[in-house]
C-alpha cells in the first residue's frame, strides 16, 4: 500500500490546504471541534475548498478534490500526513526523521515513503496532540516524552535542543488483530514441539525470561505465551507504558507514571512490582524489566509467586542473565556477587532468545533452562536452537530448527503439572 503524497505536481497542495484548515477553524468553535459530528465537517471542508477552487482559479480534478479533503479532516480529528501510515495494516514501525523525513517498517524491512510536514511547526503540533491526549507535554524544559495511541501504539518524541535537526518521532504500531501461537507457527517464528514445550512452562508456573534486542518481538510472543495462562488466575501486568493485550478476564494493568513539570510524582517500576506483592497476585508479569525492579521481580519469583513472565532487551541468554545481575546491583543493597546469582539462579527457569534476522524475519533462535550453579557461575543448557546456514541469493535466511538433544530438567516439573510431552521431541534431529 503506497503512502499518500503530499505534493501534487498540477497544484501547490500544502498551501490550499493550509488556506481551508485556518478557514475552517474560523468557522468552527476550536474548543467544541471534537465533538462535531465528521460527516459535518467533511460538508463543511467541501464547501470551502469549493470557494477556494473558485476564488483562486486552483483547478482540481474530483480526485484531487477528494484528497484535499481527506488530508484536512485528517489534519482535524487525526495525526495529519501519519493517517494513511496508522491505516495501513502492514505498517509496524513509523520513523519520522525530522518534518522532511519519514520511515516505516514493513516485515521488518525499513523503507523510506514520500510523507513530509510542511515543517517542524506542523509536526510538533503533531506531537503535541499525541502527548497532551494523555496529560504529558514536551517542550524544552521536557524535551523527551513517551506516550501511546489509542489503539495501544507506543510513541516516543525528541525535540530540540536534544535532537539537532529538529523535532523526531517514533511509533510502534501494535496489530488491530493480535498474534496467535498458530500464526508464529505459520511465520516459521518456531516450531510446534517449541510451542507444546513453552505452553508446558506457563501452564506449570515455570518462570520465563523473553530476552531480545529492540524489535524483536519480545512484547508480541510475550502476549503469545501469557494467553496459556488459566482464566481462574488472578495476573497484574507492570508496564513503562501500556501495551500488553491479554484476553484473560481477570487482569489489573500498572503504569509507570514520569515527573510533572517540577519534577515530582514520578512512580517507577520498582514501586509498582512492590505494590502489586500486595494485591494477591497469581502471576505477575513485567513488559520488561530495566533497572533496580530487577531485585523485587527476582524475590517474587523466589517467595511464591511462580510462572512469572517478563521480557529483557540483551543478544544472548547468557548476556541476558548477565543484565539482570547488574540491574540488581543499581539498588544499592551492597548484595555479594553471588548472592546474586544464587537468587538468579533460583528464580529464573527458562530463558527464551528472539531474534530478528537480516531478511526482516522474527524467531526464537533459543530456549534455554537454567540449571542451577557450578561455583560462582550461573550453569545453563540449551534445549531448543534454531541453527542459521546462510543466506540466499533473494536475502531470505536459510536455517532449521532443531532440539539439542537435551531432555530438560524441568521435564518432570511439567509431568507432575498434568502436562505430557512425547520423550522423542528433545531427541537431536533436525525440527522442520
Amino acid at each position: 500500500m503506497s503512502p499518500i503524497v503530499t505534493n501534487a505536481p498540477r497544484t501547490d497542495f500544502a498551501s490550499v490546504k493550509a488556506a481551508i484548515h485556518r478557514k475552517l477553524i474560523q468557522k468552527l468553535n476550536l474548543d467544541k471541534l471534537t465533538e462535531v459530528n465528521r460527516e459535518d465537517v467533511r460538508r463543511e471542508v467541501s464547501q470551502i475548498l469549493e470557494g477556494i477552487v473558485h476564488g483562486e482559479s486552483a483547478p482540481m480534478n474530483l480526485q484531487e478534490r477528494e484528497r484535499l479533503v481527506q488530508e484536512v479532516l485528517d489534519e482535524v480529528f487525526g495525526l495529519g500526513p501519519l493517517e494513511p501510515l496508522l491505516a495501513d495494516p502492514t505498517v509496524s514501525d513509523i520513523l519520522v526523521n525530522t518534518y522532511k523525513r519519514v520511515y516505516v517498517e514493513r516485515k521488518g524491512m525499513l523503507e523510506s515513503t514520500s510523507v513530509q510536514f510542511r515543517d517542524d511547526v506542523h509536526l510538533m503540533s503533531i506531537i503535541d496532540r499525541i502527548v497532551s491526549a494523555i496529560g504529558r507535554r514536551v517542550d524544552e524544559s521536557s524535551p523527551m516524552v513517551d506516550a501511546r495511541l489509542k489503539d495501544g501504539s507506543r510513541v516516543n518524541a525528541i525535540i530540540p535542543p536534544l535532537s539537532v535537526d529538529g523535532p523526531c518521532l517514533s511509533i510502534r504500531r501494535f496489530g488491530r488483530e493480535r498474534l496467535t501461537a498458530e500464526d508464529l507457527i505459520h511465520n516459521r517464528s518456531l516450531t510446534q514441539p517449541m510451542l507444546d514445550l513453552l505452553r508446558g512452562c506457563v501452564k506449570a508456573r515455570l518462570n520465563v525470561l523473553i530476552s531480545g534486542g529492540t524489535g524483536a518481538g519480545k512484547t508480541t510472543f510475550l502476549n503469545v505465551l501469557s494467553s496459556h495462562i488459566s482464566n481462574k488466575e488472578r495476573i497484574v501486568t507492570i508496564e513503562d507504558a501500556a501495551e500488553l493485550q491479554l484476553n484473560q478476564e481477570h487482569v489489573v494493568r500498572l503504569e509507570t507514571r514520569p515527573p510533572n513539570i517540577e519534577g515530582k510524582g514520578q512512580v517507577a517500576q520498582r514501586q509498582l512490582v512492590i505494590n502489586c506483592l500486595r494485591m494477591r497476585p497469581d502471576r505477575i508479569i513485567v513488559g520488561e524489566v530495566r533497572g533496580e525492579e530487577a531485585l523485587d521481580m527476582l524475590q517474587a519469583m523466589n517467595t511464591g509467586h511462580d510462572g512469572s513472565l517478563t521480557t529483557i532487551h540483551a543478544n544472548t541468554p547468557r548476556d541476558a542473565l548477565s543484565r539482570l545481575e547488574t540491574m540488581v546491583a543499581m539498588a544499592n543493597l551492597n548484595i555479594p556477587e553471588s548472592a546474586i546469582r544464587r537468587q538468579i539462579s533460583s528464580a529464573i527457569d527458562v530463558v527464551v532468545q528472539v531474534s530478528r534476522h537480516s531478511d526482516g524475519t522474527r524467531k526464537i533462535i533459543s530456549i534455554a533452562e537454567i540449571t542451577g550453579m557450578e561455583g560462582n557461575v550461573i550453569t545453563m543448557q540449551d534445549i531448543f536452537v534454531f541453527r542459521k546456514r546462510g543466506i540466499k541469493e533473494n536475502g531470505e535466511v536459510l536455517g532449521e530448527f532443531m532440539p539439542t538433544g537435551v531432555r530438560p530438567k524441568f521435564a518432570e516439573r511439567l509431568l507432575v503439572s498434568g502436562i505430557h510431552l512425547p520423550t522423542n521431541m528433545f531427541e537431536a534431529q533436525p525440527v522442520r
